[in-house]
């Protein structure tokens, strides 16, 4: 079984589609008790925070997505969204890398962490 890489413009998005449908159900639950108020304003109101927060990260990935280094594959030849040193085509999940140093290494996300870099630069001094 290979691995299967992913965007992650699409990841986050993927998170913030499934707060809205967590959100809607979570309300619907709370719809089931309709005899006890309290119980059914709560639900309705954690699904109401629920959507509220996929708002708020679709805005935020959106904002990202601006700043967003934008390539062509070279795989599929369309254009793909680079978020970070390393990340996936947003079409073929073919790994890419801006950071000609990367190129050729095995595709790996902690590339994206600055924790990495740090300690790559204390056991290269």
């Amino acid at each position: 079984m290979s691995l299967k890489y992913s965007n992650k413009i699409n990841k986050i998005r993927t998170i913030a589609l499934s707060l809205i449908f967590a959100g809607m159900i979570i309300m619907y639950i709370g719809l089931l008790f309709k005899n006890y108020e309290w119980v059914m304003v709560l639900f309705m109101f954690l699904g109401l925070i629920a959507i509220a927060l996929s708002t708020v990260i679709y805005f935020w990935i959106g904002m990202l997505s601006t700043r967003a280094i934008q390539v062509v594959c070279p795989e599929c030849e369309k254009p793909t969204k680079v978020l970070g040193r390393v990340d996936a085509c947003m079409h073929c999940k073919q790994p890419l890398t801006l950071d000609r140093n990367l190129e050729g290494k095995e595709f790996d996300e902690k590339y994206n962490s600055k924790k990495y870099w740090k300690e790559q630069e204390k056991t290269n001094d």
